[in-house]
């Protein structure tokens, strides 16, 4: 991947302003992406979080939560890491399953560095040995994360970092924990001394470039995917129909954002509304919140739930739902 230099950075018809990067960077400052890779809930998204120092990639205890590629970027004095949340690599049953693999694979093909993500807690299986071997044919220095360290003891670690270390020849292999903070910087540092010299990428204080309907959708997704049933998950689709400013109370100007919650049954679309609506509201109340923490005003959400059936596996409907 080939990065401009300074010069095209801060001239030109189409320069960026300087002072939107960094007003200067010292010498030897490096920058590059970084893929994040691992089976379904190997603690990617909340490996990620930790890594930027805020929320730009949602998390659940669901499997298959992902599901697209989030760029979180980690600002340092000496270095720029663009990290590249993945899906979780797994056996597709579905079209959808199928397009997930493939932002995969897409990820690994042009980055400078792979972190593949190992939970502490389970026995290194079938997927998490394919997902390594991907992670190794792409020809970057792969790193290996021991995430969720703080769920098992010394011992427990110790035996599963020899286990990990005989997957092949890792770059590192450094114990984490997303949730802890345990180790986030020591990764941090092995990142960024495997990106090229580079002036930086994004702006001063940028985390994240997901748009902002792409960020509600996927909060009104998280809170929704709160104490549902096992087969749901992989059924919930969002989208965010318009986003719009409205004339509020006391003439304070309030942004009315309008969602839709796409399930493949009636049966679904019940579980997700609630008796009376009372699990719609919770869900609207929670990500309501999160909505008006992200873009820092207030937010009137309203939110619907239609049945698109079998939309995972129909090219037409994943369309239409940006996949």
């Amino acid at each position: 991947m080939r990065f401009p230099d300074n010069d095209e950075l801060t001239s030109g018809e189409n320069a960026l302003d300087p002072a939107l990067l960094a007003p200067t960077w010292p010498e030897g400052f490096r920058a590059g992406f970084v893929a994040v890779v691992g089976r379904p809930n190997a603690g990617k998204s909340t490996l990620t979080n930790a890594l930027v120092g805020a929320k730009v990639a949602i998390t659940s205890g669901r499997p298959e939560t992902t599901r697209h590629t989030v760029r979180g970027v980690v600002h340092r004095e000496d270095a720029q890491v663009v990290l590249v949340d993945t899906p979780g690599l797994h056996r597709p049953r579905t079209l959808l399953g199928e397009r997930l693999n493939e932002m995969v694979h897409e990820a690994l093909a042009d980055v400078d560095a792979v972190v593949v993500c190992l939970p502490a807690n389970e026995k290194v299986g079938p997927g998490d040995r394919t997902i390594t071997r991907h992670a190794f044919g792409s020809r970057a220095p792969v790193v290996a994360a021991v995430t969720k360290s703080d769920t098992v003891t010394r011992g427990a670690l110790a035996e599963k970092l020899i286990e990990v270390s005989q997957l092949g020849e890792f770059a590192a292999i450094v114990p984490v924990s997303g949730t802890t903070g345990a180790q986030v910087d020591e990764l941090a540092d092995v990142l960024a001394g495997l990106l090229p010299i580079s002036p930086p990428l994004y702006p001063v204080g940028s985390l994240t470039d997901e748009p902002d309907d792409v960020m509600v959708a996927e909060l009104v997704r998280e809170a929704a995917l709160e104490g549902v049933r096992e087969e749901l998950p992989h059924s919930l689709a969002v989208a965010v129909e318009e986003m719009v400013e409205r004339e509020g109370r006391n003439s304070k100007r309030t942004l009315a954002v309008h969602v839709n919650l796409y399930v493949e049954r009636d049966s679904q679309k019940a579980i997700i509304i609630g008796r009376g609506g009372s699990r719609l509201r919770e869900v609207g109340t929670r990500a309501r919140r999160e909505i008006e923490e992200l873009l820092g005003r207030s937010v009137y959400l309203d939110l619907h739930v239609k049945v698109a059936k079998d939309w995972q596996r129909d090219p037409k409907q994943l369309g239409r739902l940006g996949f």
